[in-house]
């Protein structure tokens, strides 16, 4: 009889036994039967996969990723945020592809391990008493990393619970371990009667794997699809600084303007999220917009924090149609001329607190409107300026400067001026001028749903708004760029009610309208921001930065930071540019670039109108530029503005949801 080898297998044995079947005149029919069995095709197929199951297991390899199906989910959306190339086209087909999703997917299950049949659910009627308790021995591979899993006591039974699991992290990969499972031992160490902190130490100091024995929750529910929620955040966070938190070192910080891919909202408290671009796979906690928002209303109310300002709130609801606001030369100045600012009277609204913007501009240089008529605020020259909480109390007051000629490099911009600041000196009046606060539901900034939008060729070109603090000097900035290209870049040409003088033209210079249009135009809310000089009125509406943009052209304006409410819509998908001079050390009189030689208390009020900037309005920002000299500002705006053509960029979901 031939002998099979050691290392034969079980299709080499099948095979002989068939060789030596013999017919046996008592059991013929047996023997025919079992030689057909063993003959047949299908048994022998299934002995080869047999065979290759042994191999494996005796080889024992171990999956590199336990869920590659995210990994390529990651990779793909990674591919479709920027330009490709031809080979990353093919890769993100590929990684795209039904098949190549399906071997994936079997690589997943046969990575975790999911081999066990999905079992009928037990009946309702069964007995109490001969139901068993179910343990669940789970062992997991991890390198230095922590298990990402917190733990937390029953109160009631003292039983040790998972309490959350963070996505990315060791646990969450694994597909084993589930929120409000029980964990009775930790590498065969009991852990029913150990305090929380020890617990924490022993999963800490396991390296390389760390075995659990688990009882399952009563109802695991299905492993969530991974959210595609992305947030900008509008406010900094440090996990170890913040004592609510449910575990520090789970935390996530962030600094304002950073884009998080929240992965997890389930906890109305707690989400789980990830910093866009950063290589740490492992989601952190990060406050809940609505915790947020929850906790900033009860330290307002206890009186550690103060309340968001809103400076123009306290002008209209003190009513605006009293009294009189007139600048007189005096209090006035410039840096570099020291030119006098030559308002009469300034502008507040009378209503709608959220969009309210307050029009200090002069003629040319005003711009966007406001949603509720404005009426005048006069006041004495003779008296003491008031205390009106301005959002930078020595910010520019902008100036036109009526003779100057609206021409560079030959080519004429309309909507030009100078801007000047309102000297500390001669700001006369105490605290006690200050206007009380209205009692109201204050505005919290925490977070913002965003989108990856590009502009699309077809697309009418975006919004540039410049915001520019004390001694930027952006009118300078914005001349210069479009000078450089008239037929690419424009301003917005504003209104006036001032006569035409004989050397201007319609629609060139302004658009010259009547008292009672500009009224009209006032009350129906289409100007963005307006304001009077020298008895005339002057601001620039909707409709003229629509008819630039009409010519395929980029309108850049430039308009006090409140006025960005009323733009950030999606028909204008404003990109925001904070303009700031730089700031040299206040020692002496220093060179201020284009300023010219400034004081110490001129370089103080500049940092201290950026920082009020930032402070109030940093979250609507979308690019900060320091300005040292006009050349190399305007070649970084340029720079700014030909990315914004090609690149996409992170905007308010809104604005591109129909």
């Amino acid at each position: 009889m031939p002998v099979l080898s050691a290392g034969a297998g079980l299709h080499e044995t099948l095979a002989l036994l068939t060789s030596q079947l013999h017919p046996d005149a008592n059991h013929k029919q047996d023997m025919v039967f079992l030689k057909e069995v063993f003959s047949e095709k299908s048994l022998g197929y299934l002995m080869k996969i047999h065979e290759k199951l042994r191999q494996y297991e005796r080889q024992s390899p171990a999956p590199l990723l336990h869920s590659a199906s995210s990994l390529a989910e990651d990779v793909a959306d990674e591919l479709q945020n920027g330009p490709m190339s031809s080979e990353e086209k093919e890769l993100l087909q590929l990684l795209t592809s039904p098949h190549v999703k399906a071997v994936i997917s079997v690589h997943d299950t046969v990575a975790q391990k999911n081999f066990d049949p999905i079992l009928p659910p037990l009946p309702d009627d069964l007995e109490d008493d001969l139901e068993e308790e179910s343990v669940k021995i789970v062992r997991l591979v991890k390198n230095k990393e922590p298990l990402g899993a917190t733990i937390r006591r029953d109160e009631t039974t003292g039983a040790v619970i998972v309490a959350r699991i963070m996505r990315g992290g060791a646990a969450d990969r694994s597909g084993l371990v589930h929120v409000g499972d029980e964990l009775r031992e930790v590498n065969s160490v009991s852990i029913v009667h150990k305090r929380p902190d020890e617990i924490s130490q022993l999963l800490s100091q396991s390296q390389g794997s760390i075995t659990l024995k688990i009882i399952p929750a009563i109802k695991e529910e299905d492993r969530l699809k991974e959210s595609k929620v992305y947030m900008r955040a509008l406010f900094d966070y440090v996990p170890t600084e913040d004592k609510a938190t449910p575990c520090q070192e789970a935390g996530l910080p962030f600094s304002r303007g950073d884009i998080l891919q929240v992965v997890s909202q389930d906890d109305p408290t707690w989400w789980q999220a990830k910093r866009v671009g950063d290589s740490n796979l492992r989601a952190g906690l990060i406050p809940s917009k609505q915790f947020q928002e929850r906790r900033l209303a009860h330290r307002i109310k206890m009186g550690t924090l103060q309340p968001p300002k809103s400076p123009r709130k306290h002008l209209y609801d003190q009513g605006c149609d009293g009294g009189g606001y007139i600048l007189t030369q005096n209090a006035c100045s410039s840096y570099g001329n020291r030119s006098a600012l030559p308002f009469t009277q300034l502008w507040c609204p009378l209503a709608h607190p959220a969009h309210v913007t307050l029009s200090v501009s002069a003629p040319a240089g005003l711009h966007p409107s406001l949603p509720r008529p404005l009426h005048p605020v006069a006041v004495s020259s003779n008296a003491p300026a008031p205390s009106v909480h301005p959002l930078f109390p020595l910010l520019a007051f902008p100036t036109e400067d009526c003779d100057c000629e609206g021409y560079v490099n030959g080519q004429y911009v309309a909507g030009l001026r100078r801007s000047f600041r309102l000297s500390r000196k001669d700001r006369r009046g105490s605290p006690s001028d200050t206007l009380p606060q209205e009692p109201g539901e204050p505005e919290f900034v925490t977070y913002e749903e965003v989108t990856r939008y590009q502009q699309n060729p077809n697309e009418q070109p975006r919004l540039v708004v410049l915001i520019g603090s004390l001694g930027a000097k952006i009118n300078e900035l914005k001349q210069k760029v479009i000078a450089e290209d008239p037929h690419r870049y424009g301003v917005a040409v504003p209104h006036t009610t001032r006569p035409k003088k004989s050397h201007e033209k319609e629609g060139v210079e302004y658009h010259f309208v009547s008292k009672q249009a500009f009224d009209a135009d006032v009350q129906n809310n289409k100007f963005i921001e307006h304001g009077e000089y020298k008895e005339n009125q002057y601001g620039t509406s909707m409709e003229a930065i629509q008819s630039v943009q009409s010519k395929n052209k980029m309108c850049l304006v430039d308009v006090q930071p409140e006025a960005l409410k009323t733009l950030r819509t999606a028909e204008f998908k404003p990109y925001v540019i904070f303009v700031r001079p730089q700031i040299p050390e206040a020692r002496g009189q220093h060179s201020g670039g284009d300023q010219g030689r400034l004081t110490d208390e001129e370089i103080e009020e500049i940092r201290q109108s950026a920082l009020q900037i930032d402070q109030q309005h940093g979250h609507l920002l979308d690019r900060v530029l320091v300005k040292g000299d006009t050349a190399s500002a305007s070649a970084e705006l340029q720079c700014i503005l030909d990315r914004l053509e090609r690149e996409a960029f992170w905007v308010p979901v809104s604005w591109v949801r129909s």
